[in-house]
């Protein structure tokens, strides 16, 4: 069963925080480097995770799915990015942490959740996207073996009921990427992970993925 509320809050301040340790690290030349997500490069991905939580705190707070969508790619991240994420994360995990939160039904794109699991959702993304951000950057792209360890077993517990779920045959992959073969059987649970997510290890040399 997906956690209490600490117990996600918490996991989703550590997947920021490896996404943010990532996004500190780049370099004025780096922020138009491409990522494994195809359609964004790195200040594009970074925008996307700030959106993202901001867009979150706005379905707490009563918006819908339209206003999501409407405003997923609206920028940001201003002339600060990393402040700009970093207080994205901190509203967010304020927001989810306010009484009621975790219970509240909230109009989710692909579908209508709870607080509890649009929170799962979240740090599923966000962990996700720290590894798509290393990969871009060319530094460390270990990520925490708890954090991986948690997704991966409940990994369908946290898209149960969704529009589009990640390793769903039948899914458009409209806003995941499909995975690609078999992982080799002593592949590390982070690589599988990330074979279930629709990565592949050897990006870039792979074809690149969905978000």
């Amino acid at each position: 069963m997906i956690d209490s509320t600490e117990g996600l809050i918490d996991r989703f301040l550590l997947s920021s925080a490896g996404f943010e340790r990532r996004l500190r690290a780049v370099q004025s030349g780096q922020w138009i480097r491409p990522t494994p997500c195809s359609e964004w490069n790195v200040r594009d991905l970074a925008n996307h995770m700030t959106r993202g939580n901001l867009n979150y705190i706005g379905l707490l707070q009563g918006g819908t799915r339209t206003d999501f969508l409407r405003l997923r790619d609206v920028d940001a991240l201003g002339d600060d990015p990393v402040g700009a994420y970093a207080r994205s994360v901190r509203d967010c995990a304020a927001a989810f942490d306010e009484p009621g939160a975790l219970q509240r039904v909230l109009d989710y794109p692909l579908g209508r959740v709870t607080g509890r699991q649009a929170l799962a959702v979240r740090l599923t993304d966000s962990t996700v996207h720290t590894w798509d951000l290393a990969r871009a950057l060319g530094t460390d792209d270990t990520l925490d073996a708890g954090l991986v360890a948690w997704i991966d077993d409940h990994l369908a517990e946290i898209y149960a009921g969704l529009a589009v779920f990640p390793t769903a045959a039948e899914t458009t992959h409209r806003f995941f990427a499909a995975p690609e073969g078999v992982p080799d059987q002593d592949t590390s649970r982070q690589d599988r992970l990330l074979h279930r997510m629709g990565r592949r290890a050897d990006w870039p040399h792979a074809p690149e993925h969905r978000h």
